[in-house]
């Protein structure tokens, strides 16, 4: 299981927009001067952002894209989400029905409940916890 480029980038993004909340809409192509990234692979990241209320545009002169909720508010596991539609070690965690051997299989459990542990060290996290420097517990 890797998380793509999706997953890395929006985080980048919305950490981006974080660190600059309280400066007021942030234009899309500063965020990717800043982050060195591709301003239209970014906004490929925000129409699902921005439909999961994550993220607000403004119009306008001095436009650009906000935060919808206080970074507090974020988890990077809700960015995730979002971005990839969750995490799995393993197919069949997310879609029992790839697998015949469901039922039956000794490893599904390890693999369902390391997909669930990875998905809630992410969302213990908030966009403020990183942006402070919060570590995972050990």
């Amino acid at each position: 299981m890797k998380i793509s480029t999706r997953g890395r980038y929006g985080t980048r993004m919305m950490l981006d927009l974080a660190a600059h909340h309280d400066q007021g809409p942030t234009p899309l192509r500063e965020i990717a001067n800043r982050q060195d990234l591709s301003v239209k692979y970014l906004e490929q990241l925000i129409i699902p952002l921005k439909a999961a209320g994550y993220i607000r545009s403004v119009r306008g002169a001095r436009g650009g894209y906000t935060l919808a909720r206080k970074p507090d508010k974020i988890s990077v596991g809700q960015i995730i989400k979002v971005l990839e539609g969750g995490l799995s070690l393993v197919d069949c965690v997310e879609d029992p029905k790839l697998c015949e051997r469901e039922k039956n299989c000794p490893t599904r459990d390890i693999w369902l409940r390391m997909s669930e542990r990875l998905m809630e060290e992410l969302s213990s996290l908030t966009l403020s916890d990183v942006l402070d420097g919060k570590k995972l517990p050990a």
